[in-house]
């Protein structure tokens, strides 16, 4: 399924499964991540590293039915999205079998735009100007209401 990384190295064992280099980490691409998505054996990819869940989804709290449909792909944003515990990031680390192969992974920070000073600077404008002009707003109302009355 996988080949290695780097020929040359001498202390490296690589697996069927997947890729090992110097590091001892395993490194598997996504196309063999698919393959592994059924209630019989079902593979996660959370933050470009890959879990065996199989032997967890009868104890996931939210049933099974939600990791299978992420089996065999990149679960990160839907496991970000639930709010996980630091206990259930913790207890992934039992189900670590690699990580996901360097040439698959989502190249986020290029895709990102960077944040720059002024960007901060206009997002504290964006809710200062309204509350200033509703200040105003309340000022004036005040005033107005008051000299009526009079």
């Amino acid at each position: 399924m996988g080949e290695e990384l780097n020929n040359s190295v001498g202390d490296a064992s690589v697996d069927k499964k997947g890729e090992t280099v110097d590091d001892g980490v395993q490194y598997y691409r996504m196309e063999d991540i698919r393959k592994h998505n059924m209630s019989t054996d079902t593979w996660l990819v959370i933050h470009n590293k890959i879990y065996d869940i199989t032997k967890f989804l009868e104890e996931h709290p939210g049933g099974e039915e939600v990791l299978l449909e992420q089996a065999g792909s990149d679960a990160t944003e839907s496991f970000e999205d639930v709010g996980h515990s630091i206990d259930a990031r913790d207890m992934l680390e039992q189900y670590y079998v690699g990580d996901l192969h360097m040439d698959d992974r989502h190249k986020v920070k290029e895709n990102k735009p960077t944040s720059r000073p002024e960007d901060s600077k206009s997002s504290w404008m964006t809710w200062l100007i309204p509350a200033i002009a509703a200040t105003a707003v309340g000022l004036m109302y005040r005033f107005y209401a008051e000299h009526r009355s009079s």
